[in-house]
């Protein structure tokens, strides 16, 4: 008889180990199957935490080669050892990894280690052994977006994760795709020496971005070096021995043009992963985009069986993953689980920073909703100027009835780190009066939240 259990989670990423360590801790017996030689999925293996060590490791380059001569700091001639930085981002991934496996033990997981597929419901087979469940919970993740015409071979046309193993600085690095991976991985290795040129299809960078916020972004980053062909469309790519040509061309139609590049970072986004997954054997339905369809309490249409993170509707973000994690661990064990999807900031982990949360001015505009709007330059703010980064801003949008946040989206230094407080306002229904009467420390970057929150009445004090 093999081992049966009470909730067998498919997926170890943010959204599957939370998922399973929150069900544990309520009592049940769990196990979670995952296909990696390590925990943590696409995002602490190969996504989010070591973009963010090479992000990290970049910016001190960048610091140390251009900044520190502004506060007195003479080092010399910097050089770069681009081996040191990849194997100390694997130090970072490594040690991440081997802590959700001490998790798991903590909490008593069972790692149930090979690729899951579901036979049926109550029933999920793993490298041939089959176990039984009362409870399914999908947390496959997901998967590069492929491009017509641009063959993935991560060496000369790289996905984020051979943008990640790069073992040399590209001359020309391009980046198809403007959103917030391509974005990234494009500065990490503008700072490092290479030449960047972002091609996006859209007329704008990171959509969905608040529009006025990703304007100024845009002027950063070009300011900066980064190069852009906004309206454009990648339609073929020629890979040879010295590098890769790309065939170019307006996105509305017209002449084409060619482009060449030492490497290519494919980047226009991602797609669930269901791939031998056997959901279609058991029943499961998926909708238009391929996506796990789901209710509000991310039950499928097959009972027994759930679904959260990347794999189902919604922003393909680690964090939201986690929120629905917990949320669909405590409805399996009878309590009342739930994600405020008003309340889910975006970061974009550049520098300076992007960060929103809540609506943006467009979506209150095409929905006919009066609104304040608050806005306040880090140029002003005594913290931005010690620190030497004062490009971008504080925007704070309230209801101009009731004077309730909206949304806050945020151009700045540590600007990732900031948006908390907006997104606490935003859980709490607070308003944009709460925000400026808050007391915030002197002198730091937080002022230009308050600040923000203070011009949506009109009356900031330091502009």
């Amino acid at each position: 008889m093999s081992e049966s259990f009470d909730v067998i989670v498919i997926g170890a990423g943010p959204g599957g180990y939370v998922c399973a360590i929150r069900a544990a801790q309520l009592g049940m017996k769990v196990a979670c199957v995952e296909k990696r030689a390590t925990l943590g999925g696409t995002c602490l293996n190969v996504g989010c935490i070591p973009s963010k060590a090479l992000l990290q490791s970049s910016e001190n380059f960048e610091e140390i080669s251009h900044s520190f001569a502004e506060h007195g700091i003479n080092v010399g001639q910097v050089s770069l050892d681009l081996g040191r930085m990849q194997a100390r981002k694997g130090e970072v991934v490594a040690a991440n990894v081997k802590g959700v496996e001490f998790l798991f033990k903590k909490n008593k997981v069972t790692w149930l280690k090979g690729a899951g597929k579901i036979t049926a419901p109550g029933k999920v087979e793993v490298e041939g052994q089959t176990y039984e469940t009362k409870n399914i919970v999908i947390a496959t993740g997901s998967d590069s977006a492929p491009l017509r015409g641009v063959e993935v071979d991560e060496k000369q046309i790289v996905t984020s994760t051979g943008g990640l193993e790069l073992e040399k600085v590209p001359g020309h690095l391009v980046v198809i795709g403007g959103g917030v991976i391509g974005l990234e991985l494009g500065s990490v290795w503008r700072r490092l020496g290479a030449e960047v040129t972002v091609i996006e299809f859209l007329d704008r960078l990171v959509p969905g971005m608040d529009n006025e916020i990703g304007k100024q972004f845009e002027r950063v980053l070009g300011k900066q070096g980064m190069k852009f062909k906004l309206k454009s469309k990648v339609t073929a790519a020629e890979k040879s021995a010295d590098g890769v040509t790309l065939t170019v061309e307006p996105a509305a139609g017209g002449e084409a043009e060619q482009i060449k590049a030492d490497v290519v970072l494919l980047a226009i986004g991602r797609r669930p992963y269901v791939e031998g997954l056997g959901v279609a054997d058991a029943g499961v339905e998926l909708d238009e985009r391929g996506r796990v369809k789901v209710d509000g309490q991310f039950r499928t249409n097959v009972p027994g069986i759930y679904a959260i993170g990347d794999v189902i509707a919604g922003p393909m973000l680690a964090h939201k993953a986690e929120e629905e994690g917990v949320a669909a661990a405590e409805i399996i064990a009878g309590q009342h689980g739930h994600v405020n999807y008003a309340a889910i900031p975006g970061v974009v982990y550049t520098w300076p920073e992007v960060a929103t949360v809540g609506e943006t001015e467009e979506q209150l505009k095409e929905r006919g909703q009066a609104y304040t709007v608050g806005k306040f330059p880090f140029t002003a703010n005594g913290r931005a100027r010690a620190m030497g980064s004062t490009d971008g801003f504080v925007k704070i949008l309230a209801d101009k009835q009731t004077d309730r946040v909206l949304g806050a989206h945020i151009l700045g230094p540590d600007a990732g780190t900031l948006i908390a407080e907006m997104v606490m306002a935003i859980e709490f229904g607070a308003s944009a009066e709460d925000v400026a009467r808050t007391c915030h420390a002197h002198p730091s970057l937080n002022e230009a939240v308050k600040e923000a929150a203070l011009a949506a009445d009109g009356r900031a004090l330091h502009i």
